[in-house]
């Protein structure tokens, strides 16, 4: 499995990139949005990276960040979706807001993005959360300790629903915790928290 690669951008086309390492060119298929915010050609860039290997096809998925690239696996877990999709769902909806419309149910915000019908969207929803569900399941037989965090957050619904959506994009609730626990959380919104802990996250805090 190749994690990331880094390297020249040679290439920036619709639907795919190229970037040079050492004189081999690696096209990488990315959602249209990603792509716009790659940068220049010539630039040295870094983009994380899905392989697929297939009998007939062997492709490489690109994304600027790591949420993208969870949000991209969980959705190839979802019955009846494949990877150009998955694509074009990431290149109209960022992973905070598809990770809170699973949480809270928004059935009429999936069913807009293109390609999903009413029934897909509940698909998507169905089978996310109970993969949470099962998550949940195994952290709460991990942990006998519980922070300060973690007691307001069960007594707090829209700190619960933005643990929740973070869960859904592949944190633990360790994770999550530390990320949430200097941020001051009752002047945000659910989205903005799901943003920030994303943010401190991604910088490892």
């Amino acid at each position: 499995m190749i994690a990331f690669i880094k390297g020249c951008l040679e290439v920036k086309t619709k639907g795919y990139i190229v970037i040079d390492v050492s004189g081999i060119g690696y096209k990488i298929h990315m959602p249209e949005s990603a792509i716009q915010k790659v940068g220049n050609i010539g630039d040295n860039i870094k983009i994380h990276t899905f392989m697929r290997v297939r009998e007939d096809d062997i492709s490489l998925y690109g994304f600027n960040t790591n949420e993208e690239l969870r949000m991209f696996e969980l959705l190839l877990s979802v019955s009846g979706i494949g990877a150009k999709g998955a694509l074009t769902i990431l290149s109209n909806v960022t992973p905070s807001e598809f990770a809170l419309a699973v949480i809270s149910n928004n059935v009429s915000l999936l069913k807009k993005l293109p390609g999903i019908g009413p029934k897909t969207a509940q698909r998507i929803i169905l089978e996310l959360k109970d993969k949470l569900k099962k998550e949940e399941e195994i952290s709460s037989m991990q942990e006998n300790e519980k922070s300060d965090l973690q007691e307001v957050m069960e007594n707090d619904e829209k700190i619960s629903e933005a643990v929740s959506a973070l869960q859904v994009l592949g944190y633990s609730k360790k994770e999550i915790i530390t990320a949430l626990e200097k941020l001051d959380m009752q002047s945000l919104s659910v989205e903005d928290i799901i943003r920030k802990g994303l943010a401190n996250l991604a910088k490892g805090i």
